[in-house]
């Protein structure tokens, strides 16, 4: 049987790798390749007055540099006149330009900044807020991947959302100022001197890439020093932090070796890059110069030749050359809209994901009260982070309303599995879980787990005080019923004794609390709820003995009348349950009340467990 169900297993995995998988990396592959742009755009739609006034301030600003370059070439021109008085007067005039020009701008590059900073900030509350309640619709098994690791989410909460507010705002007000100045700059050098203008367009394209690979080539330069910069900082801050073991084995000498050989790479790689970098530079610099001498050069054969003036070659000049340093300014920036592009690919393939387990599913079942009884029916289960180790063979339970049932095994047997298959954290392979006859995915999800209570081996509490974490999850709760659930769990007493009572902040985690303090806490959490179904998963291995007694005291109240599932090691403290099921390697292999599977004598999987445990004690 279990050969079979193997052989079963591997089929259906060559199946799905060669049907469904591709389909779904392809269709990620197309977010991946496709971003859209548009919808990002459409997200800032409420705040679409400020975007509007960002766009027209930022085409202004971008108009600006080529008109400033034109009154330069004017002023320029000016100093060519014979009239002492007119230099003075026409001098005069332009400076009150530039100074126009200043105001202008400080006024414009503030409505642009503030309206772009607006819309940015929108944005990112409006796309974390996407995020976050997208994520929490996800089922856990998501979350068991690698690639979704707390540390890589609140990355992507962090990178991902400032690359698209950076995107928006600071990279698409460069863009419109690039657009208009390029449209500005040499529509206004063809109506002053079309001739020369045709030419210096013609080789703008090698004064852009000139000034492109300056400031590309320096910024990758200064990165790979920070990178390999970083490698000896390594070494030389874990040879600081542990400088008692450095001395105390007299390794001052191999920590030197290896703070040389961490920087030796960087040493090559560092002169390879010295030699690129003067190549480069130079040659940037020279063809630079040489397309500036040709526009000065052709400018003055058209100005001798009587087809422009002095005035019109020095504006025509200024104005395309400061335009084409704009110009490579913005083309510097690919590398950051290569990854805003990656960011919206990223954000909008999490956004357009349907979650394997949908928790607010319209057609589900929404059950007003359920009598808690609980059946698994040749239920097959691995995890998925764990596709190819079976967890659970086969398993068939029947747990009564109202009765206490206990999951022993060995650790790695499928207890815990089981807790999470009741709250629906996973859904079986093969096999069903039915709840009052009824298929646990036919129910609205949220709907049943306001029936379910879990109390895990090592409860969350938020930082919050003590009555919120009493009160997590539940509306409208009056203060009198808090405490009431606090005295049920044998935690009042304690809460009582702290200085703030109930008011008293859990701190990051609950750690300002005990062990048992935050177990005693979780079940008060768990009797607030009045739930019909109520799961323990190791609630007192990790308490001392006093805790364990004064937890146990409280489980025993809560579990009165209630569809209670155990998990436990300690044998000890499941012995009066109404039913005992004993698992090994996801197989039930026992089940009964602790009376009759000591009967079974030594060749029973319980009986030995029980005085493995026993055995143990006696030697401690």
């Amino acid at each position: 049987m279990y050969a079979n169900f193997i052989l079963a297993r591997h089929f259906h995995n060559i199946a799905a790798v060669a049907g469904r998988e591709p389909c779904q990396s392809s269709e990620q592959k197309q977010h991946l390749l496709v971003p859209s742009f548009w919808r990002m755009f459409l997200l800032s739609m409420p705040e679409w007055k400020y975007a509007a006034i960002g766009c027209f301030n930022a085409f202004i600003v971008g108009g600006i540099q080529p008109f400033s370059a034109f009154t330069m070439g004017s002023l320029t021109s000016t100093y060519f006149l014979r009239d002492q008085n007119e230099i003075k007067k026409k001098t005069t005039i332009h400076s009150l330009i530039f100074l126009f020009i200043s105001i202008f701008s400080f006024l414009t590059n503030i409505g642009q900044h503030y309206s772009f900073g607006v819309t940015g900030e929108y944005l990112t509350k409006q796309v974390r807020h996407l995020m976050l309640s997208k994520m929490l619709a996800f089922e856990v098994g998501w979350f068991d991947q690698e690639e979704n690791s707390p540390g890589a989410i609140y990355s992507q909460f962090a990178n991902d959302t400032y690359m698209v507010k950076s995107l928006v705002g600071d990279r698409m007000s460069l863009l419109i100022q690039t657009f208009s100045a390029i449209m500005i700059a040499f529509t206004m050098g063809l109506i002053i001197a079309w001739r020369l203008a045709l030419v210096m367009i013609t080789t703008q394209p090698i004064v852009i890439l000139c000034f492109y690979y300056r400031k590309a080539l320096l910024k990758s330069m200064s990165k790979d020093a920070v990178k390999g910069q970083s490698e000896s900082s390594k070494v030389a801050a874990e040879a600081i932090s542990n400088l008692r073991t450095v001395t105390a084995f007299s390794s001052q000498d191999r920590i030197l070796r290896l703070f040389d050989l961490a920087q030796q790479g960087f040493y090559h790689q560092s002169m390879c890059q010295s030699w690129l970098a003067g190549i480069v530079l130079g040659l940037s610099q020279c063809l630079m110069r040489c397309t500036f001498a040709l526009a000065l050069w052709y400018g003055s054969r058209l100005t001798v030749h009587g087809y422009i003036t002095p005035k019109s070659l020095f504006q025509t000049y200024l104005i395309l050359v400061t335009t084409g340093r704009v110009i490579a300014d913005a083309g510097s920036m690919t590398t950051d809209l290569a990854k805003g592009t990656d960011a919206i690919s990223s954000i909008f393939s999490m956004l357009d994901r349907v979650s394997q387990i949908e928790p607010e599913d319209s057609n589900g079942s929404r059950p007003e009260k359920v009598s808690g009884k609980l059946e698994f029916l040749n239920v097959d289960f691995e995890y998925p982070a764990r596709p190819n180790v079976i967890v659970l063979k086969g398993f068939s339970l029947l747990i009564e309303a109202g009765k206490s049932t206990a999951l022993v095994g060995k650790s790695g047997s499928g207890k815990s599995t089981i807790i999470g298959l009741i709250e629906r954290f996973y859904d079986p392979y093969q096999g069903e879980i039915k709840i009052d006859g009824r298929d646990i995915k036919s129910y609205h999800l949220r709907s049943l787990r306001r029936h379910i209570a879990l109390v895990e081996q090592e409860p969350m509490l938020f930082s919050g005080s003590i009555k919120e974490n009493v009160a997590y999850g539940i509306e409208g709760v009056m203060e009198t019923e808090v405490e009431e659930a606090a005295r049920a769990a044998n935690a009042h007493d304690f809460i009582c004794r702290l200085k703030d009572g109930y008011d008293t902040l859990c701190g990051d985690r609950g750690v300002q609390l005990s062990g048992g303090q935050k177990q005693r806490i979780a079940i008060a959490r768990a009797i607030l709820k009045r739930p019909t179904i109520l799961l323990l998963d190791e609630a007192t291995s990790a308490l001392d003995s006093e805790s364990e007694k004064k937890v146990k005291e409280a489980l025993e109240r809560v579990m009165d009348r209630r569809t209670s599932i155990i998990v436990a090691h300690r044998l000890s403290t499941i012995q009066n349950c109404d039913l005992i099921a004993v698992l090994d390697k996801g197989v039930m292999v026992e089940e009964g009340n602790h009376r009759s599977l000591l009967d079974k004598g030594p060749s029973g999987f319980y009986y030995r467990l029980l005085k493995l445990q026993q055995n143990t004690k006696e030697c401690i």
